[in-house]
């Protein structure tokens, strides 16, 4: 009976519990509770003189504790497998995050890479143009000295 309400706890904690997990478990609880009902009768027994248990009678009833004792054992190892199956998708799970984290850690890096260097690209396109803006600058303003010197040397011939 308190088998079976630690497996309700349980599986109102865990509502990952499978449909075929939780009808074996239950199977399991079930058979559990026939053997302790047949382990009862077994105790209620007396086959001796005056009423009284015999040898036989006891050793009856500690087979009995020890198929129940066995069946919680299988009880046990099922909630640990179901248990170990939940850890590891849940492990699985964090790895998966885990990385994705990491490629989209590696996406940023890449973008990050690649603004640098169109940044990069733009500085060295900005300095062409500033170098052919004082250039042409440089050219007006010889061209505009030279056409005053020619200018003053026309109207002073």
């Amino acid at each position: 009976m308190s088998l079976g309400l630690l497996l309700l706890l349980f599986n109102l904690l865990n509502p990952q519990f499978t449909e075929a997990g939780q009808a074996k478990l239950e199977k399991m609880v079930q058979e559990r509770d026939v053997l302790t009902q047949q382990w009862k009768d077994s105790e209620t027994r007396k086959s001796g003189i005056f009423g009284n248990r015999t040898k036989k009678d006891m050793i009856e009833t500690n087979e009995w504790l020890e198929r129940i004792i066995a069946k919680d054992n299988l009880i046990m190892d099922e909630l640990r497998m179901i248990g170990d199956i939940e850890t590891t998708t849940a492990t699985q799970t964090g790895e998966d995050y885990k990385a994705i984290a990491l490629r989209q850690e590696q996406d940023v890096q890449a973008l990050k890479r690649a603004v640098a260097e169109r940044d990069k690209q733009l500085k060295e396109k900005l300095n062409e143009r500033r170098t052919f803006e004082w250039i042409s600058l440089i050219l007006f303003l010889i061209t505009l000295g030279l056409g005053f010197v020619v200018y003053k040397k026309v109207i002073k011939a």
